[in-house]
């Protein structure tokens, strides 16, 4: 189950990626490089610990449009990837432990395997 909310979250991101790819293509406005100066700026601000949208709201609120959208590309970059990090991790663990069902019936077992405390 969680596999599955983590994909509909990857698609949802995805979708909005194309949203900002068209909004930037439509107006003529240009999309950062991967390794330009300011994707990779924002990229280090989106990586410390302590990253929330008021890191961004300065930016967000006084830049021109077409830099919000970059801004907004570079941080859905940077949560896909996250995304794809807890997948992988997800499926290993899948692997190793079994699945929602499996593990429950594992400690259903477990418990019926204890002895009673006498009342």
């Amino acid at each position: 189950m969680e596999v599955k909310l983590i994909n509909v979250a990857r698609a949802s991101l995805e979708e909005l990626l194309e949203d900002y790819r068209d909004f930037l293509r439509v107006r003529g406005l240009s999309l950062w490089e991967k390794d330009s100066r300011e994707a990779q700026y924002i990229r280090k601000l989106g990586a410390s610990s302590d990253a929330a949208y008021a890191t961004f709201r300065d930016f967000c609120e006084t830049r021109p449009a077409g830099i919000v959208a970059n801004i907004a590309i570079c941080l859905i970059h940077q949560a896909n990837y996250l995304l794809d990090q807890q997948l992988r991790r997800l499926e290993k663990d899948f692997a190793e432990q079994g699945g929602l069902r499996e593990r429950m019936t594992r400690v259903r077992l477990q418990a019926r395997a204890r002895p009673r405390d006498a009342k």
